[in-house]
């Protein structure tokens, strides 16, 4: 601990059952905690009394587990740690697993990384309802940040506190765990899954969270950070490997010479067309994130060539898609002030022209497609053949 300047943060509020144990515990290996009481209203404050050697701070009443975190986080930083690791005082946690955290730390190529224990939810103490949550956070996280993790729900922690310097958090509550997990992601900092045990005894576990206004304040923040994912950090983060490999290299390298089959770039090339076109207005972004996602495409590609549809070829798109319209419908189009004003005739271009807009989206994408597959198998013998001599 002394080694990696980390102290040991304990957020507690009403475990006066555990509280003893999991302090003992946590003595037997470092003198570096700092208690947060969140305005406990048990016996809480007794026990502490007993543990003058501790930093504590006491809070004058209950504002959430995010809140008492980030008092812990600010102290912590204040006092020049550089980790901090968080351990839940309801006693689910075993402190010798802290060894775990600090021997995965020493062998870390970045210093900036955060550890979450990685808890085996396939036990048979495990509630249920832990379990469903748990994968319906991972899920979410894997969405919002391209990580993959197996538990980002679990309280035992390593945090760098250098990455949380400069953040600024908008969650007092449970669902602040979730929030500075994507917030550090975005920001570049390692998030990874260390194995620690777990322990669910009900006889003494006490749990705060109340499953139907806290999931939905969980809810609520995941809304909110696909919102933020879909039409601004993919596309920065897009725009940025851009700029770091400049235009070319980066078609060369993510376009012809990533990993993925010649089919899934040809797939990805045809959605993107095919959003570019189609008349989602304002939903093209979020269409390309989501369905590439789910059909599991090149994200990279299907954005890039859903730009498509750039200013100045937003006119040829229309006139296309209006003249399409007409040889489909066979209703010709008039753009006269009478046309428009009587029978409705405007709806009746709306409509040639969506019918029109999907088919020459479908056909474009169709085409960009077959071409973009037979170039880049092409391009793909032509470099084996080059690197065979």
């Amino acid at each position: 601990m002394q080694q990696l300047n980390c102290c040991v943060l304990v957020p507690t509020y009403n475990n006066a059952g555990t509280l003893k144990r999991v302090l003992d515990g946590i003595l037997e290996r470092t003198d570096a905690v700092i208690v947060i009481n969140d305005g406990a209203t048990d016996g809480t404050s007794d026990i502490l009394k007993n543990y003058p050697s501790i930093e504590q701070i006491h809070l004058p009443e209950n504002k959430g587990k995010g809140n008492a975190l980030q008092v812990g986080f600010k102290a912590a930083i204040s006092q020049g740690y550089d980790y901090a690791i968080t351990i839940d005082s309801d006693g689910q946690h075993f402190p010798e697993d802290l060894s775990v955290f600090l021997d995965e730390l020493q062998k870390e190529e970045t210093p900036n990384v955060l550890y979450i224990g990685s808890r085996n939810m396939q036990q048979e103490d495990v509630p249920g309802k832990s379990s469903f949550g748990n994968k319906f956070s991972n899920f979410w996280f894997w969405f919002e940040t391209g990580t993959k993790l197996q538990d980002t729900q679990c309280g035992y922690r390593l945090y760098p506190l250098h990455a949380l310097k400069d953040l600024k958090f908008y969650t007092p509550k449970f669902e602040f765990e979730i929030e500075v997990i994507v917030r550090l992601a975005w920001d570049g900092t390692l998030v990874k899954n260390v194995p620690v045990r777990i322990l669910y005894d009900e006889t003494e576990r006490v749990s705060h969270f109340r499953t139907v206004p806290d999931f939905a304040r969980i809810s609520v923040l995941n809304t909110w950070l696909v919102i933020v994912t879909i039409f601004y950090i993919k596309p920065r983060n897009f725009i940025r490997k851009i700029k770091k490999k400049g235009f070319k290299k980066f078609l060369l390298e993510d376009l012809l010479r990533s990993d993925d089959s010649p089919k899934i770039k040809a797939l990805s090339i045809a959605l993107g067309i095919f959003l570019g076109i189609a008349p989602f207005w304002g939903f093209q972004t979020i269409l390309v994130f989501a369905l590439a996602t789910v059909f599991r495409l090149n994200k990279a590609i299907t954005f890039a060539f859903s730009n498509i549809s750039l200013p100045p070829l937003i006119p040829f798109i229309v006139y296309f898609s209006i003249k399409i319209g007409v040889w489909i419908t066979g209703e010709e189009v008039s753009f006269s002030m009478e046309h428009m004003t009587e029978n409705f005739g405007m709806l009746q271009n709306l409509k040639t022209y969506l019918i029109g807009s999907f088919a020459l989206a479908i056909m474009s994408a169709l085409l960009f497609g077959i071409i973009g597959y037979l170039t880049i198998v092409f391009f793909g013998k032509k470099k084996i053949i080059v690197d065979n001599g």
